[in-house]
């Protein structure tokens, strides 16, 4: 598939109307909200509220109303048509999570996201992630640096140059065992969260409010917005394997990342001494 130039597909978006349009989304739904709520299981074992159902509709009309040329791909939306829309959309997609952290939203735990990105050449070029609870909107735009409420965020600086110095986010619950041991058994940071909700964690690093992060599969809707965010901020990810992320296809990527890329190679050199991960693996 040839993809067309940036002349054929014209400016981007412009990245506070995004911003505006998402929050108005929110907003519109009540997401601030957060009160126990009747779930439905998916086939992958996670959870889905109507909520998450309307947030995606929503936006996917107002989207497509102001910005026609782009696909759309939601979290809710059937693998098979996540897939054509990946394939098929050569001016580049919207790629949205429309509730990130639905369990702590239907359990009343105020910590969830609203998450979009917008992919195009197998990149996000711009990322939004709102958090209502606390009305931050996190932004960026490639190239151009990554803001909260509007207001430039470097990643925390002067960072800790040692890993026992930091605060490190960790999801156990998708890494293999005897990684997760190990940090259980002999963790190198100060200290450790869990926020169960992905969007937040990656911009919480890129706001400094930790160092570290770990998460064993994310898939597309929960990093590409808060991937950019991070890169935008001076931070530095990568896969479990030493793979850079990328949104060119559908599948899950382990997350290793740092405020900054000294922080990230000694913490990255700590993880693959504590994991041997294959290099051909797909995380």
């Amino acid at each position: 598939m040839r993809l067309p130039s940036d002349r054929a597909r014209g400016a981007l978006p412009d990245l506070a109307e995004v911003a505006d349009l998402v929050k108005q989304a929110a907003l519109a739904e009540n997401l601030a909200a957060a009160s126990k709520l009747k779930c439905a299981t998916k086939a992958d074992g996670s959870w889905v509220t109507e909520a998450d159902r309307r947030m995606q509709e929503r936006l996917r009309v107002t989207l497509a109303r102001r910005w026609s040329n782009y696909g759309f791909i939601g979290e809710e939306m059937a693998h098979g048509a996540q897939v054509a829309v990946c394939e098929q959309s050569c001016a580049g997609y919207w790629v949205l999570d429309p509730l990130d952290g639905t369990t702590n939203f239907a359990a009343g735990f105020p910590c969830y996201g609203v998450s979009l990105a917008l992919v195009v050449d197998g990149g996000a070029r711009l990322g939004v992630i709102f958090d209502p609870i606390r009305n931050e909107c996190f932004t960026a735009q490639q190239g151009q640096g990554a803001y909260l409420n509007r207001r430039r965020l470097p990643c925390s600086s002067p960072a800790p140059r040692a890993l026992s110095d930091c605060i490190a986010i960790i999801d156990y619950k998708r890494l293999l065992g005897d990684l997760a041991e190990q940090l259980v058994r002999s963790p190198p940071y100060r200290s450790q969260r869990n926020l169960g909700c992905s969007a937040l964690e990656w911009c919480w690093l890129a706001a400094g409010r930790a160092q570290l992060y770990l998460h064993g599969g994310q898939k597309l809707w929960d990093f590409a917005a808060g991937y950019l965010i991070l890169s935008e901020a001076g931070g530095v990810a990568k896969s479990l394997s030493g793979l850079p992320l990328d949104c060119v296809r559908l599948r899950k990527r382990s997350v290793v990342a740092a405020v900054n890329a000294d922080l990230n190679a000694h913490w990255q050199r700590w993880v693959n001494a504590s994991y041997a991960a294959p290099q051909t693996s797909p995380l």
